[in-house]
């Protein structure tokens, strides 16, 4: 949720978040009063039951008391007492949204929230209940709510479990990452509206209405992990975020490639965030990379078969000038600035093609764009054939901590010093940052962006404070993953880049003498274990079954039959997802 003024006069310096709700109904309305973290001040908003045809939402623009806020309540009540009064319905911690199908509104909340991991300060909640509520209290209304297809919708937007891999924060724009929300001062309206927030279509209609995010909250799809690392002596958290793409989102077999406007299926973006855990309300050093992957930008599909493992891999429509394809990087680079570094893990040589009739068509549409662009940002375009080198007795890793190593050198990472929870229910933004006046002259955000000054005020009483401050680092640019399904060698490569990306950030905040972490030590154990449930958390959302970890078992030396048994049942799990339940989780996702 994104900061919103507490009163009508202007921008609040410490903006309010609400965090804790309480509904209340009468016959003709509903009432929700939201309460701000520390419990003391309120507000209130009416939702309509009578119209059936609109969704009618008022807010009271006032912010109460406690005291002043339940004396509302009362006078409401005795004002409804010949139609039963105001009843106490639940309390909750936020509006997914509402939805309309045939019958009434729905008004969907957050009934249970659980806390799995902060960001300087700013805490970060997965759901653990949410119930339904129906917002129509009109007869007809009332008869249509139990139709046969009314409750066939219901059904199917129920069947998305909300309380697994979705997270949100009220003060921290989860959906961005770290550096986007350090560079950009961006309004709770705009966050909604970018491609990792999943119920932007649900809360359309109250965000168009009352101007403002104070009630709903915005959920993330993907993974979120946070864990203690030891580093020399030092405590260090490590955060690893997924955000999947709602765009284009569906099922394996069901969404492959790209669509017209240049969205990819799969598309997931992958951050790597390391800080000091240093008592709350010292300076700590933060630093972040970005990763992503998606789908083969090209129009290709496969057939759903109950009869076949591995369906034929068809090219649907030939592109001659591969708009699509340079739709999708042109969005890549807006985002993430130039170079875009493709490392393409498909196969080089089959008996029967398939993989390589997609290898050899990615080169063709990577060849033609570059054409069109100046040296300078030109795609830089790596095959490497992981099955290949898996199959030697070559170190996987090893390799692919070098093509890591090329990336990193061409991007850089996000490194700066910040004072955590600078405002305590505010946004971090880069008046939370220590600096030097030198070194925040002009900064880059995003290559989208123009290069904004930043007035930054670093008073006299500051200067000793700063003068061993770091300048910061930022990245510039990313490394974009594919293979076929994005999925199991993905996540190997994935794992290489986080290791070596690890090595700098800890280099950077002076923890460690080297830019290298031994993949033998327990530090790339660790980031193993944390990349190996990322990769099965993404694999069973799009693919139906955990990851294929063939080469993280091989690395931790486990015993190869049962590696086999393992991947055996993980092919076969996946299968039956793909030819009998997909159907319906598609018809869900939409």
């Amino acid at each position: 949720m994104a900061a919103e003024n507490c009163s009508d006069g202007g921008q609040d310096p410490n903006p309010c978040y609400l965090q804790k709700f309480r509904l209340y109904e009468t016959r003709s309305n509903f009432y929700m009063v939201g309460r701000d973290k520390s419990g003391t001040l309120c507000r209130i908003l009416k939702i309509d039951r009578l119209d059936p045809s609109e969704l009618t939402v008022l807010e009271d623009s006032t912010t109460y008391p406690e005291i002043e806020c339940y004396d509302l309540l009362r006078r409401i009540h005795e004002g409804n007492r010949s139609t039963g009064g105001l009843k106490f319905v639940t309390a909750c911690y936020g509006i997914i949204g509402f939805v309309k199908f045939l019958g009434p509104h729905y008004m969907l909340l957050i009934t249970k929230r659980r806390k799995i991991g902060a960001i300087c300060g700013h805490t970060i909640y997965a759901i653990s209940k949410t119930q339904m509520i129906t917002i129509g209290n009109s007869p007809v209304q009332s008869n249509m709510a139990y139709s046969k297809n009314e409750k066939r919708y219901k059904k199917l937007l129920c069947s998305v479990d909300l309380t697994k891999d979705f997270f949100f924060s009220y003060s921290y724009n989860v959906m961005h990452s770290l550096q986007r929300n350090l560079c950009k001062n961006e309004t709770g309206l705009l966050n909604y509206e970018t491609m990792f927030v999943w119920n932007e279509f649900l809360t359309r209609g109250i965000r168009n209405n009352l101007k403002n995010t104070l009630w709903t909250v915005a959920l993330v799809y993907g993974f979120f992990k946070q864990v203690e690392l030891s580093v020399s002596g030092r405590d260090v958290k490590l955060t690893l975020i997924a955000r999947r793409s709602r765009h284009y989102a569906g099922t394996r077999y069901l969404k492959r490639g790209v669509n017209e406007k240049g969205r990819v299926a799969n598309d997931v973006e992958t951050e790597q965030i390391v800080f000091e855990d240093v008592p709350e309300g010292c300076p700590t050093q933060i630093s972040s990379v970005v990763q992503n992957r998606g789908s083969i930008p090209l129009f290709w599909s496969q057939e759903t078969s109950r009869l076949n493992l591995k369906p034929d891999i068809i090219l649907s429509k030939k592109d001659p000038t591969y708009e699509a394809t340079k739709l999708h990087f042109e969005n890549l680079a807006r985002r993430y600035g130039n170079p875009i570094i493709i490392l393409n893990l498909i196969k080089r040589c089959e008996k029967k093609p398939r993989e390589t009739i997609l290898r050899s068509e990615f080169a063709n549409a990577i060849r033609y764009i570059n054409k069109s662009l100046t040296k300078e940002n030109r795609l830089r375009f790596l095959h490497w054939d992981i099955n290949r080198h898996s199959r030697k007795a070559t170190n996987v890793l090893e390799l692919l901590g070098r093509v890591a190593d090329y990336a990193l050198n061409l991007t850089g990472i996000f490194y700066c010093q910040v004072t955590p929870n600078c405002r305590p229910e505010g946004l971090l933004d880069l008046t939370c940052v220590l600096q030097n006046d030198e070194h925040f002259a002009q900064i880059p955000c995003d290559k989208s962006d123009d290069v904004e000054k930043l007035d930054i005020d670093v008073g006299s009483d500051n200067q000793s404070s700063t003068e061993n401050v770091k300048p910061p680092m930022f990245q510039t640019g990313v490394l974009r993953t594919n293979c076929i399904d994005c999925l199991d060698r993905t996540n190997v490569a994935q794992y290489a880049y986080g290791l070596m990306a690890l090595g700098r950030q800890l280099h950077a905040m002076g923890f460690t003498e080297s830019q290298t972490i031994d993949q033998s030590s327990p530090l790339a154990e660790d980031l193993m274990g944390v990349y190996e449930k990322m990769g099965d958390t993404l694999a069973l959302q799009y693919g139906g079954s955990a990851a294929h970890n063939k080469i993280f078992c091989q690395r931790r030396g486990q015993w190869q039959a049962a590696t086999q048994s393992q991947e055996l049942f993980r092919t076969l799990q996946r299968y039956y997802s793909n030819a009998y339940m997909d159907a319906e989780k598609q018809s869900a996702i939409n």
